[in-house]
């Protein structure tokens, strides 16, 4: 299991937006980068939610339901040495959160995919194809 931090400075998110990859998907974007200063075993998250979503009460809860669905799945999939962003879009505070889930999954297992070299056997450590909803 990789140990999740937070990420804080802006100068953080502006790298990983501008150096790393992206993955979009209906109810959040995932931005990926290689760690510059993660902890041996460790990874980094950062949540962000524009204006553009919402009031102050809308982007709150955009971004909790983010940290709810990545509290699950960062520590058993995520890379180790690697800093990650996790972006709101309109519909994040609405959706089913088990959507939401499964969403988040299959950008994790395609971001953590474009890290390795073409031809290179992927340790994706078998994300599900669906995530259940008991855990």
């Amino acid at each position: 299991m990789v140990e999740v931090l937070i990420l804080k400075k802006r100068k953080d998110f502006v790298r990983v937006a501008s150096q790393g990859f992206k993955m979009v998907s209906s109810g959040l974007i995932l931005q990926a980068a290689q760690s510059l200063s993660a902890p041996e075993n460790s990874c980094q998250l950062g949540y962000t939610a524009t204006k553009k979503i919402g009031k102050a009460h809308v982007r709150n809860r955009t971004k909790r339901r983010l940290r709810a669905a990545a509290r699950e799945l960062f520590p058993k999939y995520g890379r180790p040495d690697t800093d990650y962003v996790l972006i709101g879009r309109f519909n994040t505070a609405s959706c089913d959160f088990g959507e939401l889930r499964q969403n988040m999954a299959v950008a994790l297992k395609r971001v953590n995919k474009m890290f390795s070299a073409p031809g290179e056997k992927t340790d994706d450590k078998d994300i599900p194809a669906s995530v259940d909803s008991r855990g």
